[in-house]
């Protein structure tokens, strides 16, 4: 928990057979997964194109800004750094969904609403 009770995070996610990396920012992490997976199939959105919602990666931090930063980082990244990174953090490749969500896919889930 941090002192300003905000937490965002840097994350890549991929798709069902590893072939694609998307990384994203949030400020709820549980909640963007979900956003993805009901994004599924749709060809609007990357991660819908290519069915990307299985979570490899994160990082978190209490400052927005910086979490902005390491995301154009890491997009400016080739795809073999990105994997390194990922081989670091979670080096069997392991779907984090459930560590994150508890459940996954998990019960009620919602677009959050835009304005």
């Amino acid at each position: 928990m941090f002192l300003n009770n905000r937490e965002y995070y840097v994350y890549i996610i991929t798709n069902l057979n590893k072939k694609v990396l998307y990384t994203g920012v949030t400020n709820n992490l549980p909640q963007r997964l979900v956003e993805h997976y009901l994004q599924s199939g749709n060809p609007v959105f990357f991660a819908g194109k290519y069915h990307a919602y299985y979570l490899l990666y994160y990082e978190v931090s209490a400052y927005i800004n910086n979490m902005i930063e390491r995301e154009k980082e890491i997009k400016g990244w080739r795809m073999s750094k990105k994997e390194a990174l990922i081989n670091e953090f979670n080096p069997d490749w392991k779907f984090l969904n459930e560590e994150v969500c508890g459940k996954w896919p998990p019960d009620n889930m919602f677009h959050r609403k835009e304005g």
